[in-house]
C-alpha cells in the first residue's frame, strides 16, 4: 500500500515513541493529519521528510538546528530537482537524480512503524520506509529499504540525523549496474544565504582534492563539514561516513560558486558498482547541524560518538 504522507522527526530527549493520531511523552509529541506525520519537541519540528506531492523521489525537506534554523533549500527555480537532502544515483543507465524526461522514480510503498531505542547512553527515534526504483516505463530496477532516525543525546549542541539506505536488485533482475555523475549520492542543497561565502572543513586525514570543474572538488575523508551564515546566523553542517560503508572513506563532492552543495558519493562516475541478484548495498550516513561556527575537533568528536552509537544489528 502506498501512503501519500510526510513525516517529521525531531530532537529526542525521551526513549518513548508515540503512534496514535496525537500522543506525547514528556516533551516528545507525535501528531498526524491529512498532510502527514510529525514528531516534535514541544511544538517545534526539527526534520521534515516529504513523500506527498513528490513525483520523483521522497526527501528530507527541512532540517533545523537546535535553535530552529532550517539549513535546506528545496527545488530552487533553476534546479527544481535539488530537493534539500536527497539520495539518488543512476542504475542500469536510468538517471534517478536529474528529474528530466526519461528519468526514473523512487516510489514510496510503505512505512514501518515508528521506532524508539535507547542504548550506549543515547536515545533515538526513527521510521523505516520501503521504496521501489522504477524506470520511466515503470520497469522495476531496484528495491530500497530506507531508515531515518534522529539522536540528540550524543551532542546536546547539535541536531543529528542518521540516514540508512539498503539497495538490492528488483525481483527478477539478475544484476544492476550502479553509475552516475560525480555528484550523485546523498546530496544537500543549502539555503541561498549560505551560498558562495561559506567555508569547508575536513578532518586532518583526507585526500588531495580532485578538481572537476570550476570550484567543484572531490575529496576522500571520513567526514566533511560546511560553515556559513543562514539567514543572518552562523551554522555548521557536517556529513559523516560510516566505516562499514562501501568505499569508505566517502568521496565528498563540494562546491560554493553559483550555489553551495555537498554530496556523499561512492565515486560511481569513475568506478561503477554491480549488484548481483542476491547482493545488497548498505549505506549509512550521519548529518549534523550546529548553531554557530564549530571547529574540526568538535566535529570529529561527534563523528566518533556517532560511529560508536550506531546500532549495527540493524545494518543489512
Amino acid at each position: 500500500m502506498r501512503f501519500p504522507i510526510a513525516f517529521f522527526l525531531t530532537l529526542v530527549i525521551s526513549a518513548a515513541c508515540a503512534s496514535a493520531d496525537q500522543a506525547s511523552s514528556g516533551s516528545l509529541k507525535l501528531k498526524t493529519d491529512p498532510a502527514g506525520v510529525a514528531v516534535q519537541l514541544g511544538d517545534s519540528p526539527v526534520v521534515q521528510y516529504q513523500v506527498q506531492s513528490v513525483p520523483f523521489k521522497p526527501y528530507v525537506k527541512q532540517f533545523l538546528s537546535p535553535k530552529g534554523i532550517n539549513i535546506l533549500r528545496d527545488a530552487p527555480h533553476d534546479h527544481l530537482h535539488h530537493h534539500a537532502l536527497m539520495f539518488a544515483i543512476a542504475a542500469d543507465g536510468v538517471d534517478f537524480w536529474s528529474e528530466t524526461p526519461g528519468c526514473g522514480k523512487q516510489l514510496h510503498r510503505s512505512f514501518d512503524g515508528p521506532q524508539a531505542t535507547g542504548s550506549n547512553g543515547h536515545r533515538t527515534v526513527g521510521i523505516g520506509e520501503h521504496l521501489d526504483w522504477v524506470s520511466a516505463k515503470d520497469e522495476p530496477i531496484l528495491r530500497e529499504d530506507r531508515f531515518l532516525c534522529v539522536d540528540q543525546s550524543a551532542d546536546q549542541a547539535a541536531s543529528l540525523l542518521t540516514w540508512r539506505t539498503t539497495l538490492q536488485p528488483a525481483q527478477g533482475k539478475t544484476e544492476v549496474k550502479l553509475t552516475g555523475s560525480h555528484y550523485f549520492g546523498l546530496g544537500v542543497r543549502f539555503l541561498e544565504s549560505m551560498d558562495k561565502d561559506g567555508k569547508w572543513i575536513y578532518p586532518e586525514k583526507k585526500s588531495d582534492p580532485v578538481v572537476v570543474r570550476g570550484d567543484e572538488r572531490l575529496i576522500r575523508a571520513t567526514w566533511c563539514a560546511y560553515t556559513a551564515i543562514a539567514d543572518g546566523k552562523d551554522v555548521t553542517i557536517a556529513m559523516f561516513d560510516d566505516p562499514d560503508n562501501s568505499r569508505h572513506p566517502a568521496t565528498w563532492f563540494t562546491m560554493t560558486q553559483g550555489f553551495s552543495y555537498i554530496s556523499a558519493t561512492l565515486n560511481l562516475w569513475k568506478e561503477p558498482l554491480t549488484l548481483k541478484a542476491n547482493e545488497k548495498l548498505s549505506l549509512r550516513y550521519g548529518v549534523a547541524v550546529w548553531d554557530g561556527q564549530v571547529d574540526a575537533n568538535a566535529i570529529d568528536t561527534l563523528y566518533r560518538k556517532w560511529v560508536q552509537m550506531v546500532d549495527r544489528t540493524k545494518k543489512e
